[in-house]
């Protein structure tokens, strides 16, 4: 017996300390300690000369989202464990109050997540998810540049219906059969990580062209609305972002074959292998039919709600909560299923939310956002509006993009006509932007549904995310050098 205990003591002092994560943990410590117990800091003057005084609440709420930061990005705990921490920092520093802190980890939007990656489950568990991707494979061929393409503009294509969330959690499981066929190892690959970053990341290039495909669109016309008194509609909102969300869907094809270039230039034999995978499932069974028919429904349902007026006040999450008790009901899931789902994403985006909330209720956004913009008040105009989008695209990547545009789209439209630049201009280039956090898990549900493959970690995410923020940074440049104007917008006010 002590032999035994001696040999489990030599073995548990053989065990490595981890000095990395050790170091980023106490950063993120340091930080918040840093921040929170700083002297007050100086007021934002924007260019009307309103001051915008940053409180000892706000500056707390920078300190949690340091902190938050730092342990997401070298995953120091787990990601949904972070998202805890920011609830008890909030609660214990007396930053908002406990029940208003946790009560943003139930916000619709992340009951909306909950709600899509039932889907998710549901295609899997009945087969439909192997019935597309054989499908799909048997078309788009045995190239596996060619299957990152197909998946990549189905992805894009169907967040024209379908809100970017709901698309995510529909292709993961597709991902994940196409990826079984590619190759039997366990661990990472680099096709994996471009075949799941990728579908994350077109996912948000996909959901800018049309309002039903994310919330931030609808929010963000009406705030110009509310503002400068024009009404754009759902069809100039596609008309200006259509080349630019298909723009990027192609260029970050080709970004990822250069970066992820898979280690198999094809897959030989798949064509066929999957024809006869697909004819061995048979004929559709009642579950696969029910399923489908409950999906199609819940998304008409939702699409419904921008362009029926009787259906507007219909709460999306509501609806698509709906089709989660549905699947119980017609007994398609069951009690089991709920051991299934993802709960360390769930609480990602719980956290996310409570952050969001946190740094917009206590003034801290709208002081980064006056301090920032009022830094390019008397730059040449097109410096300004990049310096506008950069500040969305960064903001997106911690909060709520809807927040993002909320804090930053008034302030910058007061600024814009000092500059002769146009609102539509500003508006477009921050929507654009906050479609698509590159960076971070946080800044979209599909970054951390992609997450949930296990091909990368939050660093390799960001690793990938920097490079492709530049290369959306540029391509936003180029729209508002060429294309828009081409295409009719008015980018620069007459000079006087």
């Amino acid at each position: 017996m002590t032999n035994s205990n001696s040999q489990v003591g030599i073995a548990v002092g053989k065990t490595p300390i981890d000095w990395k994560r050790i170091l980023f943990l106490l950063t993120g410590v340091i930080l918040f300690v840093g921040v929170y117990y700083s002297p007050l800091w100086q007021d934002a003057v924007d260019p009307e000369g309103k001051h915008f005084l940053l409180t000892k609440e706000g500056k707390g709420a920078i300190a949690v989202f340091l902190l938050a930061a730092t342990w997401w990005v070298f995953e120091v705990v787990p990601i949904g464990v972070t998202s805890l921490t920011i609830g008890v920092l909030q609660a214990l520093f007396f930053i908002r109050p406990a029940k208003v802190a946790f009560k943003d980890f139930m916000d619709p939007s992340v009951l909306f997540i909950f709600g899509s990656v039932v889907i998710g489950m549901v295609f899997t568990k009945t087969g439909l998810t192997k019935r597309i991707a054989y499908k799909m494979l048997s078309i788009v061929g045995e190239k596996t540049s060619n299957i990152y393409l197909g998946c990549f503009v189905l992805t894009a294509a169907l967040t024209h219906v379908m809100a970017h969330t709901a698309v995510a959690a529909t292709m993961f499981p597709l991902l994940m059969a196409i990826y079984a066929l590619y190759t039997d190892e366990e661990g990472p690959t680099k096709f994996g990580k471009g075949l799941f970053i990728g579908m994350a990341y077109v996912a948000g290039a996909g959901s800018i062209i049309t309002l039903l495909g994310a919330a931030r669109g609808a929010v963000a016309l009406g705030f110009y609305k509310d503002i400068t008194g024009i009404d754009l509609s759902f069809f100039d909102l596609t008309y200006y972002m259509a080349p630019i969300g298909w723009g990027m869907t192609f260029l970050l094809w080709g970004f990822f074959m250069v970066l992820c270039k898979p280690e198999k230039s094809s897959i030989p034999g798949l064509k066929e292998k999957v024809k006869r995978m697909y004819k061995d499932l048979g004929a559709w069974s009642n579950k696969e039919k029910l399923a489908a028919l409950i999906v199609i429904a819940t998304i008409l349902v939702i699409a419904g709600k921008s362009f029926v007026p009787a259906m507007s006040s219909l709460n999306k999450t509501g609806i698509m909560l709906v089709s989660t008790i549905l699947f119980f009901v017609v007994n398609i899931l069951d009690i089991d299923d709920l051991e299934e789902i993802p709960w360390n994403i769930i609480l990602l985006f719980s956290g996310a939310m409570s952050i969001g909330f946190c740094l917009w209720e206590t003034g801290a956004a709208k002081w980064m956002a006056v301090n920032w913009l009022t830094l390019f008040q008397n730059a040449p105009a097109i410096v300004f509006i990049m310096g506008m989008a950069f500040f969305v695209m960064v903001m997106t990547n911690f909060i709520m993009n809807v927040a993002a545009i909320a804090i930053s789209l008034p302030v910058a439209l007061v600024i814009a006509p000092y500059l002769g630049v146009a609102g539509e201009v500003v508006l477009f280039s921050s929507l654009v932007m906050a479609g698509m956090p590159f960076m971070l898990l946080v800044g979209a549900a599909p970054n951390a549904i992609a997450y949930n493959s296990k091909q990368f970690t939050t660093g390799e995410f960001l690793c990938y995310g920097i490079p492709a923020s530049i290369l959306l940074l540029v391509f936003t440049w180029v729209a508002v050098q060429f294309i828009w104007p081409l295409m009719g917008m008015q980018v620069y006010l007459p000079t006087p």
